[in-house]
């Protein structure tokens, strides 16, 4: 059954693009044509709007992310901890002489 293809009749015409501002259109027509296109701009803010949530959780994410990894990488630097201590040894050293 799903192999059949739909027959085509040729007397029937197929839906072609025209130029609102070329034709000349009766109001009721332009009025269909822009329930059509509300329509389709409905359908696509739609998908747009689940793909610019899903960016932006990515990218909050990522920064989240670089940004605990930031802290814990300054939490684990001891290097002025280390100098700290070196002064004050060499304090102590000097101080004893």
């Amino acid at each position: 059954m799903s192999d059949q293809k739909p027959t085509v009749d040729p007397e029937v015409p197929f839906a072609k693009r025209i130029d609102p501002n070329k034709e000349d259109l009766t109001r009721d027509e332009f009025y269909f044509i822009r329930q059509v296109e509300l329509a389709q701009w409905k359908k696509k803010s739609q998908q747009l709007r689940g793909r610019n949530i899903a960016t932006g959780l990515g990218i909050g994410a990522i920064v989240m992310g670089i940004y605990a990894y930031t802290f814990y990488s300054v939490k684990q630097e001891k290097i002025m901890d280390e100098l700290d201590e070196e002064a004050k040894m060499r304090g102590a050293k000097t101080g004893s002489n």
